[in-house]
């Protein structure tokens, strides 16, 4: 029998005066998967995965303010920090009714979605992680300059970190670490890199790159979170990536020893290669630990 297609509805929320955009698929009524993006990408990174939840469980992915089809208001006006995005992204779900949810969190998801989590630790029903990191052994190498950037908010530093908004590497994110480049669609780094161009976006990622440093004293109270409340935990990594290695994984097992664990042979943007791979497992994952 042929599966029925999947219906995605791409939507828009004014919170605070910002136009925000979020895609959502499934049953109105069915359990909530919230899906949390990473840099510089958007809620386009979920796309293929969203019709493969979508039969069973309402899937909501947004994008944050300065990403994707969300407005981008200019940096002089706008605070792109962690904890405004944090605010938005909890006004958007009050607003469309998601009171409880299992997150996927990948990169700058991550630290999102673990906001939400030590704000209303009831409302998380599990977790998904892709290369998300909630520990120090996770900034390794290349976040060397950028902790210099933390440490000292110079124009020096700042312009240091602004080849970070490259084509270049926005194809690096997408390419490296992966086997077969053919798998990976160049829509990708196309429709990234067009929406990093726009004026004034530079800025505002260079002001979220410093933000990010803000989130570092806050892995204490993230690790309290799953000590305290052991939500169901899959954790699915590409083990090549060099932004969020493999050595971010594995201190989830000190916080969440019951945590299903799967390393994959594959860079940053995991999805975009491993789809095969993932869904299944994410799909096996939810319907065992949120639909049942």
């Amino acid at each position: 029998m042929a599966h029925q297609p999947v219906t995605i509805f791409h939507r828009f929320e004014i919170i605070d005066g910002v136009k925000i955009f979020y895609r959502e698929a499934g049953p109105s009524d069915g359990p909530v998967v919230l899906l949390l993006h990473g840099f510089p990408t958007s809620s386009h990174m979920f796309r293929n995965l969203i019709p493969l939840l979508a039969d069973g469980y309402r899937v909501i992915a947004p994008d944050y303010p300065g990403y994707g089809n969300s407005d981008a208001p200019a940096a002089a006006t706008f605070r792109y920090s962690f904890a405004h995005v944090t605010e938005i992204v909890e006004a958007l779900l009050s607003r469309i009714g998601a009171r409880r949810y299992a997150m996927y969190v990948m990169d700058y998801g991550a630290p999102i979605g673990y906001r939400l989590a030590i704000r209303h630790p009831e409302r998380v029903s599990a977790l998904i992680v892709q290369n998300g990191n909630a520990y120090v052994e996770g900034l390794l190498d290349f976040w060397d300059p950028i902790k210099a950037y933390w440490a000292e908010n110079t124009p020096e530093r700042r312009a240091a970190l602004a080849r970070l908004v490259t084509l270049e590497m926005t194809i690096f994110q997408y390419t490296d670490g992966v086997s077969d480049v053919s798998r990976i669609s160049p829509d990708n780094w196309i429709i990234d890199q067009a929406l990093l161009d726009r004026p004034g976006n530079q800025d505002i990622q260079l002001d979220m790159l410093h933000d990010y440093g803000t989130n570092v004293p806050l892995y204490p109270d993230f690790q309290a979170f799953f000590r305290t409340y052991r939500p169901p935990t899959l954790i699915v990594w590409g083990k090549n990536d060099k932004i969020f290695p493999e050595a971010g994984a594995h201190p989830y097992l000190r916080d969440l020893p019951e945590a299903e664990v799967h390393i994959l042979d594959t860079g940053h943007f995991a999805l975009e290669d491993k789809l095969d791979v993932m869904a299944p497992l994410i799909r096996d994952f939810l319907d065992r630990e949120v639909a049942s």
